[in-house]
Parts: C-alpha cells; sequence; structure tokens
C-alpha cells in the first residue's frame, strides 16, 4: 500500500464530509443543542464542543469510506485515547492506518489558530506497545491527521434559546469550512502546541497545512520522530537533571546533534568502550599467571 493511494482513496470522500457539516450557503449545518421540549440553545464557539460535534458528523462518512474500501474501522474507547479513528485493512492485518481528527479556525486569511497533534511523551516514546493509545505507536503503517479548518461567527448571543419552527432564524457559529489530510510530520512544527504541554504543535500557516508543507516536511519522518522523542520541556529536563532543555527548535537541534557528530568520523577500530578496555586488561594479567600455577617470585 503506498502513501498516496490511501490518501487519494480518502480525499474522494471529501464532498460527502462538506455536505454533512455545510450548508448551500457554506454555514455550519448545526444550530445548536435541542431539548425533548424541542426548545433549541445555540450552541458554543468553545473549540472543544466544535470539534466533538464536527467528529459526531464526519463518523458516518469516515465509516463508508472503511466498509468501501475494504477496512474494519475501529474507534477510541475511551477519552483522550490516541488515534480516534483506526482504520485496519481486512485484506492484510499488517495495514494499520491511525487518523485523528483536528480542527482549528482561521485567524487571517494566511494563519489559523494552529493545533496539538498529540503528544511527544507517551505512546510516542513507548512505541512497543499501548500507552493511552487504542494499539502500539508501531503497529500504525501510518498516522494522518483529518483537518478541519473553519471560520468563526463573532458575537453570537449563547443565551439566546429558540423553538423548533424558528430553526430557520438560528444563525450558524462556523462557515467556510475546508479539510486537508496529510501525514501528522508533514504538517508539525518544532515548538509544543500550548505552553509548557507536552504535545506537538502544527504549522499555523493554511497553506503548509493543506499542502503538507511544515518544517520536517523536507527533513524527513525519520528527523521528525528523533526530534520529538527526544524534545524536553522546562519541567522534563530539570527531572532528568539537566540545567536546561537541549533545544528548543530544530535550529537548536541541528547544533545539539554535531555535539556528539564528530565520532562519526573515528574509524571503527579505534573505538573501544570501557567494558573492552577491561576484558583486555584481564587478558593480559592472565597472560602473566605462570602455567604451572606457580606466583612469580617464588
Amino acid at each position: 500500500m503506498s502513501q498516496d493511494l490511501f490518501r487519494n482513496n480518502l480525499l474522494q470522500y471529501f464532498e460527502a464530509l462538506y455536505e454533512r457539516v455545510s450548508d448551500v450557503n457554506g454555514h455550519w449545518t448545526v444550530k445548536g443543542f435541542i431539548d425533548v421540549y424541542e426548545r433549541i440553545y445555540t450552541i458554543s464557539l468553545d473549540t472543544k464542543v466544535l470539534s466533538k460535534v464536527l467528529e459526531l458528523l464526519m463518523f458516518p462518512v469516515i465509516k463508508r469510506f472503511a466498509d468501501e474500501q475494504g477496512y474494519r474501522l475501529e474507534l477510541a474507547t475511551v477519552q483522550n485515547q490516541y488515534p480516534d479513528i483506526t482504520l485496519i485493512s481486512t485484506i492484510d492485518e499488517n495495514i494499520c492506518i491511525a487518523i485523528d481528527i483536528k480542527t482549528t479556525y482561521r485567524i487571517s486569511e494566511t494563519k489559523v489558530s494552529g493545533m496539538t497533534l498529540g503528544t511527544f511523551a507517551g505512546y510516542f516514546r513507548t512505541r512497543d506497545r499501548p500507552v493511552s493509545s487504542r494499539f502500539a505507536y508501531n503497529k500504525y503503517t501510518k498516522h494522518y491527521v483529518l483537518g478541519v479548518i473553519y471560520s468563526r461567527v463573532e458575537n453570537i448571543d449563547e443565551r439566546q434559546v429558540y423553538e423548533i419552527n424558528n430553526l430557520a432564524e438560528i444563525p450558524s457559529v462556523a462557515h467556510s469550512f475546508q479539510f486537508f489530510l496529510q501525514e501528522k510530520y508533514l504538517i508539525a512544527s518544532d515548538i509544543p502546541g500550548s505552553g509548557n504541554t507536552k504535545n506537538i504543535g502544527s504549522t499555523v500557516y493554511l497553506d503548509r497545512l493543506i499542502n503538507g508543507l511544515g518544517v520536517f516536511s523536507n527533513l524527513g519522518i525519520e528527523i521528525f520522530d528523533d526530534y520529538w522523542m527526544n524534545y524536553r520541556t522546562k519541567a522534563m529536563a530539570k527531572d532528568e537533571g539537566f540545567e536546561k532543555t537541549p533545544y528548543k527548535n530544530l535550529i537548536e537541534y541541528q547544533a545539539y546533534k554535531k555535539l556528539g557528530s564528530q565520532i562519526l568520523t573515528v574509524p571503527i577500530e579505534e573505538i573501544k568502550s570501557e567494558i573492552e578496555v577491561e576484558q583486555l586488561i584481564l587478558k593480559e594479567d592472565d597472560a602473566e599467571v605462570p602455567d604451572d600455577g606457580s606466583i612469580e617470585g617464588d
């Protein structure tokens, strides 16, 4: 299975995703929450609320994609478990795809507020067994982000309550939805997603998100993995005995990696570990003992 084949197949379902979340005018199809008395409460602009509702709208389309393309779909079983969706090929169980659904809103024509791409601790570092993840991180063939970008409608009165017959009058809190699908490393930043948390940040540039042109896109997934597996927050560095964090960005990371790179120019026969030196000394000591068992000098 090639990366492009999976991605291209899922991209064919983006029109269906768009129809689920957007009306003919580009406004969000969700107007609010309804109770048993048919009263509708305006939905909040809270990003967590919007993200969860968007996920619920998108799941049926992802399920159809899985059924039609030959995948078994498994959802996260508990809150904050990675990833949101696991797709396992019904033909080859070794093909296992992680899809995390992420949302962000535009703050200008070229920038978005950004998103977190999961932790760089936990399952990201302990890859051979599940750690707050559906399966072990290494089980996944690819790690994709299915992103939703939208524009917010400001000055919505969240205190307003509507009747069901006034549905058409209820304003949408979001509009102009745009979807993208990229491997996680292609849109990752080299700084955490928020404050001192242990989350990988994304690029905040719209074009880079859509086209997968983040700072690791030209460096490759191996450097992305090494960078974030060894990244430390100030608290992590302190707990591990560092005076300061080894690096905070890719420029400092390169300098950090150069510190030990000189050994790569040394011929292997000139390199000996402490264990090898100790073994060599022991052999020399043994060679000084006479074969008859007597001690020299007697």
